[in-house]
């Protein structure tokens, strides 16, 4: 696809909702003040069909305004990866269908450009405290600790991003909250970058206890992903193999008891304890030995690194041993 767009934003439109023709009309007058030659991609996750008309009005009256409806709700990561898809831009921006981040901000992220990194997050101040806050900051120490990684806004839907990490990393599930921990896992640059929030952000956080089982589950996702993804023997293995050296040294204990100071094996239930942690730990570790064939099996399909840029010389060029194809062409190697 020929790429003749500077900056393509996407828009993913899924279950929170503003004002969309207002919000949309200032994130149009964001962008054109960056100067970039852009196009903005809605992605309405799901009909919506209350929501399809107008905008398909706002499309007809700028054709840098594009729709993309999906079939049903899959959520707002299939919708991300729809407009990817769709995206002509070397660049990608990524906007919520909220406010977020005040309007002017997003103009000085797209100046900021990717020279220094290959993803930009925004960050928004939040000065006092509250309990909002608070869940936020435990939500991120959390995250911390299982990933090894500091991020300081996850939430935040507003990210410049160059068009290979799109490209690197398939999202699905609900993993676009952790896109940024992902494209660092893979080797890509992330730059926080501090916006204003939107004086019109007034989402408070209020989530069911679902929803916090949900986020807690995402966040072992991710810890399995960033750390073992390759190496499911490191995890499950040294699972395994605690609980099986718990095990055996319990068993060893009742046995010495009841060799040498005649405590008998009957009604024991440490005994029991000590064969499931056995026969447990065995299981953990022939499940991380199983991941292990089926990485080994899939190795061929799998590419463990990510490059960065080829930089080339002539005398490293002229070196490297030529091809048939190259031979056939060049009237000196034929002669």
């Amino acid at each position: 696809m020929k790429r003749d767009v500077d900056c393509s934003a996407v828009i993913p439109v899924s279950r929170r909702i503003d004002d969309l023709p207002t919000l949309l009309a200032d994130y149009v007058g964001a962008i054109q003040s960056s100067g970039k030659n852009y196009e903005i991609i809605l992605v309405l996750d799901g009909r919506k069909d209350e929501l399809l008309e107008p905008l398909r009005r706002i499309a007809a009256d700028n054709s840098r305004i594009h729709l993309i409806q999906l079939s049903r709700e899959f959520g707002e990561s299939a919708a991300l990866a729809a407009g990817f898809d769709a995206a002509r831009g070397r660049e990608l921006l990524t906007l919520p269908a909220y406010y977020q981040v005040e309007p002017a901000e997003i103009t000085r992220l797209l100046a900021e450009g990717l020279s220094d990194a290959d993803m930009h997050i925004a960050v928004r101040p939040r000065p006092g405290m509250s309990f909002d806050k608070l869940r936020r900051r435990a939500f991120h120490l959390l995250f911390t600790f299982t990933s090894g990684m500091k991020f300081s806004d996850l939430g935040c839907g507003v990210r410049l991003l160059d068009r290979a990490v799109a490209d690197e990393i398939p999202l699905y599930g609900d993993q676009h909250r952790f896109f940024p921990a992902l494209a660092r896992q893979r080797g890509f640059r992330v730059r926080e970058i501090e916006l204003k929030q939107s004086s019109k952000d007034r989402f408070r956080g209020r989530y069911r206890i679902r929803e916090y089982l949900h986020r807690l589950l995402d966040v072992l996702t991710v810890f399995f992903l960033v750390r073992f993804t390759k190496k499911p023997l490191r995890f499950f293995g040294t699972l395994g193999f605690l609980a099986s050296a718990i095990g055996v040294l319990l068993v060893l204990v009742f046995v010495i008891q009841r060799l040498f100071f005649g405590v008998g094996l009957a009604d024991r239930p440490a005994l029991l304890l000590a064969s499931l942690l056995i026969v447990l730990g065995v299981q953990t570790f022939a499940l991380g030995l199983i991941g292990e064939l089926i990485i080994f099996t899939h190795a061929s399909k799998i590419k463990e690194y990510a490059v960065r840029n080829v930089i080339q010389n002539e005398s490293w060029v002229e070196s490297m041993p030529k091809t048939a194809g190259d031979a056939a062409e060049d009237p000196e190697q034929g002669a």
